[in-house]
């Protein structure tokens, strides 16, 4: 993890509690990202930052029978592709680990 633990745990719950979990929440920050990105705003390691800050979170919560850098790693790969543009961010059930990709 690129945050100390507890640092990270305590902005999960934070964020949990404000209810920023919601997925417009998240379509809208990749488009942010992609636009700032786009108009050299930030840069590559900065977008970097950014997604390696979601995959800890989201690996924080990964479920105890799902080898945790594996999960990470395979969190990481799609969020490359999230802010690439490569992929649009469908519905919690397309992203769900182990679902088949639409139509693909």
């Amino acid at each position: 993890m690129t945050q100390p633990y507890q640092k990270q745990r305590k902005l999960h719950f934070d964020l949990t509690n404000v209810g920023l979990r919601a997925q417009a929440t998240a379509v809208g920050l990749v488009q942010l990202c992609i636009e700032l990105q786009r108009a050299n705003v930030l840069d590559g390691q900065a977008v970097e930052r950014i997604k390696n800050a979601i995959a800890d979170e989201v690996s924080l919560a990964a479920p105890r029978s799902i080898a945790s850098t594996k999960y990470r790693s395979e969190i990481k790969t799609r969020l490359d592709q999230l802010f690439a543009g490569e992929h649009e961010v469908g519905s919690a059930e397309a992203l769900a680990f182990g679902a088949s990709p639409p139509d693909e």
